[in-house]
């Protein structure tokens, strides 16, 4: 059997996640990851939000009115690519790695956790950059928790990290010029 470019970069992939999740033996260094996963499943965004509301009146609404529709946008995608692709998750193609936390759906391309993560921060950070210190070590945190934990690739965290500034991008481009 010949071996592609693919196989081997699936393989690497499978290999460098094997390593990263073998980190959560430690037990600190689990529930580290495992919270800031667990807050990047929409409590840290929502809280975010309605802090900006409190904050800032309605300067605070428009930006969380333009991460909560950046959010269900990503939603859609996230879900209608994972439908498509059905790539299995780190934890079930190689029963090596062991998924730390439960996994809340089935697939594993792309990350949602990420997609969410770096659209937020993208719009977040463009009305209001001095929340770049909180946001982008927070966002940085949740994407490597998705390999860490064993429930995606890489290539699922890359990718929707591409995919979350296009749709960042996107939405940033669409806003009336008085915003």
């Amino acid at each position: 059997m010949r071996t592609t470019p693919l196989d081997l970069l699936i393989g690497r992939e499978t290999r460098w996640c094997r390593r990263a999740n073998l980190y959560c033996r430690r037990r600190r260094i689990r529930s580290l990851f495992a919270v800031i996963s667990r807050l990047g499943d929409g409590v840290f965004w929502y809280v975010l939000m309605g802090a900006l509301v409190l904050l800032d009146g309605m300067q605070g609404l428009r930006a969380s009115t333009h991460m909560a529709a950046t959010g269900l946008a990503a939603l859609l995608l996230y879900k209608g690519l994972k439908r498509w692709t059905r790539r299995p998750r780190p934890c079930k193609a190689d029963l090596r790695i062991r998924a730390w936390v439960a996994p809340l759906d089935e697939f594993s391309f792309p990350s949602g956790h990420t997609l969410h993560a770096v659209s937020f921060t993208a719009v977040a950070l463009f009305h209001y950059p001095w929340l770049a210190p909180l946001l982008v070590p927070f966002t940085l945190g949740v994407a490597a928790s998705r390999v860490v934990l064993g429930l995606h690739y890489p290539s699922d965290v890359l990718a929707a990290t591409g995919i979350a500034l296009l749709l960042a991008w996107a939405s940033l481009s669409w806003l009336p010029l008085g915003i």
